[in-house]
């Protein structure tokens, strides 16, 4: 049987504090156990993958549904744990928020509902699942493997639409609502830094806006910004002397929709670096208007519109984004509201890598807390190769492919692999165990050191 030794308790003596020290014990071993095992991510194969065939394992599914501890604190936590491994002093926090969906029928899960797919979905056609809708706060971050960034989660909430809150009987929350009330935590904890929050038009709300304008200090947000809004100009000043309100918005603006077909519109050229890290050339058209809807408060923004110039082999949509910040440069805007396109990617390696959708709980508390604890062990994972690979990850190459940067199956082999090695002491000698093991007769077994290199490569690559 495996047991988590002191090296990996530095990393996760930050949660300490969030619970007590038997909860704190069965964390160490949860993620361990469920870093080096493959496939589900259950309760059971993390046990199993640690060598744990016996034993009580009730304490162990107590962690989530019965232990006392708040995932907000636990996530507050691990942001000042990602802020400090990863970010200078002086740099902003980028926040890249989206919506992820947990497909699941089991008729005893408390948060399942029916909402869209957005996976499976395109622009012509639309697909509906059984599942629960999970809102994911990350923060971009860069490595030094990689030359793009990387979306690390630290926040994960449960979204529940109208029906499912009235049968829960708790009032209704939107997902702009839920989205400010979590910002407004973040501005709590990390009041010295810069925010910048990028969403896509999901999130594209004034009320939304206004709540990230009026946070002190205020939030900049970048969103995706409908064609149609309702755009006006600023109120010019009042007379003296004039009687009545003080109007809050000026005339009616024309459309961005209209903005872009009108062949006034001044159009200038800029290379930006586009999804997937490649140099993209592109027109921006800009300006600076009050966004309005009604019965709300109108917000001031800076939109821009981007669009491929004449004669381009690959010419992008276009698309119209806005900022809250008004003094923000054109080119930074649409920098920010490319970045979003990192949080995808974490989607995608969650799924891939870390067997989400393979839980099986119902409980309404461990429901509320696998998840949120599935993404926390993907930030986990990268802070660990982080820390013990500061400056090159070990990527596994072939002969008919060339692979230039390194990707979380690579940080994740690199933590299974230092997690491993306590099983080979002789065949593979490092000066940093993770692990201790029985030194009985009966458990020594001699293998080729190659041969068990290469066991141990495929172990460590398994999803």
């Amino acid at each position: 049987m495996l047991t988590p030794s002191l090296d990996v308790l530095p990393f996760f003596a930050v949660f300490a504090p969030a619970m007590t020290a038997p909860s704190f014990q069965h964390l160490l071993v949860l993620f361990c156990g469920a870093v080096l095992a493959p496939g589900a991510r259950m309760v059971t194969t993390a046990l199993r993958a640690l060598g744990r065939h016996s034993g009580n394992f009730s304490q162990y599914h107590s962690f989530f549904n019965r232990a006392r501890w708040s995932p907000m604190l636990l996530s507050r936590l691990l942001l000042g744990l990602l802020v400090q491994t990863f970010l200078a002093s002086d740099a902003p926090l980028i926040v890249l928020v989206d919506e992820h969906l947990e497909r699941r029928r089991a008729r005893r899960i408390p948060y399942r509902g029916v909402y869209r797919d957005p996976t499976r979905s395109s622009a012509g056609r639309l697909v509906f699942a059984w599942g629960i809708r999970w809102l994911v706060f990350a923060l971009l971050v860069p490595v030094p493997w990689s030359r793009r960034g990387w979306a690390l989660p630290f926040m994960v909430i449960p979204l529940l639409n109208e029906k499912l809150c009235q049968r829960l009987r708790r009032r209704h929350h939107t997902v702009t609502e839920v989205t400010g009330l979590c910002i407004g935590h973040l501005r709590r904890w990390q009041p010295q830094r810069p925010l910048v929050l990028v969403g896509d038009g999901t999130f594209a709300a004034v009320s939304l806006s206004n709540r990230c304008r009026k946070l002190r200090p205020a939030v900049q947000f970048v969103s995706r910004l409908r064609w149609d809004a309702v755009l006006h100009a600023f109120p010019e000043p009042r007379p003296a002397g004039k009687r009545g309100r003080t109007p809050t918005k000026g005339g009616r603006l024309p459309k961005l929709c209209e903005v872009m077909a009108d062949p006034k519109t001044p159009w200038r050229r800029a290379t930006l670096r586009w999804y997937g890290g490649q140099s993209k050339s592109v027109e921006l058209a800009t300006g600076e208007c009050l966004w309005y809807r009604g019965g709300q408060e109108p917000t001031p923004i800076r939109w821009v519109i981007i669009r491929s110039p004449e004669g381009d082999l690959h010419p992008v949509e276009p698309t119209a984004c806005f900022s809250t910040d008004r003094e923000a440069a054109p080119e930074q805007i649409v920098a920010w509201f490319v970045l979003r396109w990192n949080i995808e990617v974490t989607f995608a390696e969650v799924r891939a890598h870390l067997g989400f959708e393979t839980q099986r709980h119902w409980s309404s508390l461990a429901t509320n807390r696998v998840t949120p604890c599935l993404f926390g062990a993907f930030s986990l994972v990268v802070v660990l190769a982080r820390r013990w690979h500061p400056e090159r990850l070990p990527i596994q190459q072939s002969g008919w492919y060339h692979k230039e940067e390194a990707t979380f199956a690579d940080a994740l082999a690199a933590v299974r692999r230092h997690l491993w090695q306590a099983l080979t002491p002789k065949l593979v000698p490092t000066p940093w165990w993770n692990f201790v093991t029985s030194a009985a007769p009966e458990d020594v077994c001699i293998i080729p050191a190659r041969l068990w290199r290469q066991v141990q490569e495929v172990a460590c690559y398994a999803p």
